[in-house]
């Protein structure tokens, strides 16, 4: 009976097409447009991802999220010093300057500013120099997206120099950073050298890294330094989780990719289960015939879900394929990379192309059980 169900599913080839195509076309834009979405949000807290050496970001009771700060003042950072389970709190700058190059190109910049002493915040994945040379006079480090915009000729090498706010920058490191969420260069430097990039204001200081002592926990930590500073305290993941939101809530994004993976699916439901009841509609006469020769309605119901789930691991199958495909191909560019393909987009992906075909079979389903086995017989 299965080999029955599958000459009848081949049978039409322009409709067993139309179905893997939609469910193909269907499965592809739900995991493309969600990987997207899903690694735009992520690009958000790169920064906050990329400095490891901190558990506890402290900054202004009233910040939502990483890029609109309030300054906080040299007071602050003595104050976080000086709770109780503070293993030590240096300053961290982050700013926008304009950043120019010796030809003339310019563009706005992510400038982290890092504190002299201990550098803590310096990027771990560097390509080129090595995070110390930014004690040296005028130093900095840009991150590898950032370098080929303003030198987009030659290899990657280390001596050029950019201008900032009439001061010179020299390049003493490139490394390779998480993508931001502007797709802005990201440039790191002494935090005493960042205040000269900027336009001079009288508080400069953008957050505080802190780091509790041994036993003592980062939630704890955290509640200390609000209760003695009045400032906010968060660990590095409730920050980053804070800006996301911030961003879900904010802007049009979520809206605008949620938009399109309803109309996938919305598509896919609709296109797949009417081809399949039209399938099913001419087809008729042959369930009829077999509920004549005694077939049961367990076993017909059993063809037609083989007939649905065969489609949809096909379809499935070649959307995760050309989703697979477009992932691997724009990975390494610039302006899309490090967003991939997630195993979790993969999974939901199935789960909703299984919907589908248990939609359009149920439709298809209740048609076959009501039919009579005498429909064989008329003209």
């Amino acid at each position: 009976m299965n080999f029955v169900a599958l000459k009848m599913l081949t049978g039409d080839r322009a409709k067993y097409l139309g179905l893997i195509f939609a469910i193909a076309f269907s499965s592809f834009l739900m995991a493309h447009q969600a990987s997207i979405f899903a690694g735009i949000m992520d690009r958000t807290r790169s920064q906050i991802v990329d400095i490891t050496d901190a558990n506890v970001w402290v900054m202004d009771r009233n910040t939502e999220y990483f890029d609109e700060v309030s300054a906080l003042t040299d007071d602050d950072l003595y104050r976080v010093r000086g709770v109780t389970g503070v293993k030590w709190a240096v300053p961290l700058f982050k700013g926008q300057p304009r950043a120019k190059s010796p030809d003339g190109k310019f563009r706005v910049v992510i400038l982290l500013g890092l504190d002299d002493a201990t550098l803590v915040g310096t990027p771990h994945k560097m390509l080129l120099g090595s995070a110390s040379d930014l004690r040296q006079p005028d130093a900095a480090i840009i991150d590898e997206a950032g370098y080929r915009f303003f030198f987009p000729d030659g290899p990657l090498q280390l001596g050029n120099t950019l201008e900032m706010n009439d001061h010179r920058v020299r390049l003493v490191g490139i490394c390779d950073a998480s993508a931001p969420f502007t797709n802005f260069p990201v440039v790191f430097t002494r935090y005493s050298q960042a205040l000269n990039y900027v336009g001079r204001e009288r508080n400069l200081l953008s957050f505080v890294l802190a780091k509790p002592e041994a036993g003592v926990s980062i939630a704890e930590l955290s509640t200390r330094i609000q209760s003695a500073t009045g400032l906010r305290a968060m660990s590095s993941t409730q920050f980053g989780r804070a800006t996301i939101v911030y961003y879900l809530k904010h802007t049009g994004i979520p809206i605008n990719f949620g938009l399109t993976v309803a109309i996938a699916l919305i598509v896919g439901t609709v296109v797949a289960g009417q081809t399949f009841y039209i399938f099913t509609i001419e087809n008729l006469k042959q369930f009829g015939a077999l509920k004549a020769i005694g077939v049961s309605d367990r076993r017909i119901v059993a063809m037609i879900v083989l007939q649905a789930l065969l489609v949809g691991a096909i379809g499935y199958s070649l959307g995760m394929g050309m989703a697979a495909g477009f992932f691997s191909i724009f990975v390494h560019k610039i302006a899309t990379r490090g967003i991939v393909l997630l195993w979790q987009v993969i999974v939901g992906d199935a789960a909703i192309v299984l919907l589908i075909v248990i939609v359009a079979s149920l439709v298809s389903i209740r048609k076959v059980l009501v039919l009579e086995p005498a429909v064989v017989f008329r003209g």
